[in-house]
């Protein structure tokens, strides 16, 4: 029995993404990633300096920041002030994690890359939207940095993109909506480099567990869409 996509969508086929860079004045650079219904405001700022752990060793560092709105779902959310949530923080942490897989952080020297993603709308997906849309305004960072004289060169290495691929009805479908992924059997996200190099694997199954042949078939519709990902990434870079 094949599942039917609420949108229509193939089994194989990514929800329509966009990046509008520059979405807002201050930051080092911005970019609102729309990916469906999902919409996630991505801004990176650099400060002088690296933890104190890094101190002295002449390299960099890049931590991330995550938080979803009140009015990102259909039912409001409370704020996260004092106390995250532990979702909040492992989701920050991927992402952070992520992009410094993008990075050559000695050609950065001591400065701190600062990554915030901030959820508008969610419709699923939101940690793979916000680590897509944070490489590219991580590499617009870079590349003002350069332009200013700061660095010689920009330190991005590989480019970086996630995706969520589950199964429902025992197949693979790429990059799910709220509806699949509640629905999901399996449920995977995954983070690769424009070598289609893993950087991260989360894969849980909700129910009973999942086979590697399972796996590799997830993995190969993560790849067609990690791939179109890229070129995406490159023209929002480009343009």
């Amino acid at each position: 029995m094949n599942w039917q996509r609420p949108d229509g969508r193939k089994s194989d086929r990514l929800r329509p993404i966009t990046f509008e860079k520059d979405f807002t004045r201050f930051a080092t650079s911005s970019v609102l990633t729309r990916c469906g219904d999902t919409q996630v405001l991505c801004t990176v700022s650099i400060q002088d300096g690296v933890p104190k752990f890094l101190e002295g060793k002449g390299q960099g560092w890049l931590t991330a920041e995550y938080r979803m709105l009140p009015g990102a779902t259909p039912q409001r959310q409370t704020r996260e002030l004092m106390k995250l949530s532990g979702r909040t923080q492992e989701i920050q942490r991927l992402i952070g994690r992520s992009l410094r897989a993008a990075l050559d952080l000695e050609a950065l020297g001591e400065r701190t890359a600062i990554v915030d993603a901030d959820v508008l709308q969610a419709d699923a997906g939101t940690r793979t939207t916000a680590i897509t849309g944070g490489f590219v305004a991580l590499a617009m960072a870079m590349d003002k940095l350069v332009a200013a004289g700061a660095l010689a060169r920009s330190p991005i290495r590989h480019q970086i993109a996630a995706i969520s691929v589950g199964l429902l009805h025992g197949e693979p479908y790429l990059d799910l909506n709220y509806t699949e992924d509640v629905a999901a059997e399996i449920d995977c996200n995954i983070v690769m480099n424009d070598r289609l190099e893993i950087v991260e694997l989360q894969g849980t199954a909700e129910e009973g567990s999942f086979s590697r042949a399972q796996l590799d078939r997830i993995l190969d519709v993560a790849e067609k869409g990690m791939q179109e990902l890229f070129v995406a990434q490159r023209a929002a870079l480009e343009g």
